[in-house]
């Protein structure tokens, strides 16, 4: 398994893993956007521009965008976005990374791993203590979190989308 930045080197498997979201109705989480996005080159250039504070998108905060690529058949199994700091919405709700791992790959450990693979890169830019949130009784996320270090801090309401969202920290600076 190999943590990559999206190139067009995997512009079919963008494509794809767009189209299977789409069509089984499930979110994108930590795809930066990707659902708004039908051409992967444009999509490619918005995460790279919001890799920096100078190109960042209005109201949001930098962040880099990864996948998560099985190396045997270059499959893209997971993405997972790193968000550099805070605005006010991603401080209650969002926290630091958002992932998801492809409809027909889930339940093989590719959340954790893609998890654990990230981190590193959390504490590269400098961010001492990750936020992580998931959905109340999203029990593959929670499990996800907590594998990795996660510690619950509290639960809280997101009224835009009328969910309850579970709130875990990983302290990096062991």
């Amino acid at each position: 398994m190999k943590l990559t930045e999206p190139t067009m080197e995997y512009e079919q498997q963008i494509r794809a893993w767009r189209k299977a979201f789409l069509e089984c109705g499930d979110s994108m989480d930590g795809t930066g956007g990707l659902r708004d996005f039908e051409n992967p080159e444009d999509w490619i250039r918005f995460s790279e521009n919001n890799k920096n504070p100078e190109t960042v998108s209005e109201g949001l905060v930098p962040a880099t965008q990864y996948m998560l690529v099985r190396e045997e058949d270059h499959k893209i199994v997971g993405m997972v976005q790193v968000r550099h700091c805070f605005n006010d919405y991603l401080e209650k709700y969002g926290g630091h990374i958002g992932y998801s791992v492809a409809p027909d790959e889930r339940r093989k450990g590719y959340a954790s791993q893609m998890l654990e693979m990230v981190l590193p890169e959390c504490r590269k830019l400098g961010i001492g203590k990750v936020l992580i949130t998931c959905r109340k009784g999203n029990e593959g996320s929670r499990k996800t979190i907590l594998k990795n270090g996660g510690i619950y801090e509290s639960e809280v309401y997101e009224p835009d989308n009328k969910v309850y969202l579970e709130r875990y920290w990983i302290d990096l600076s062991e």
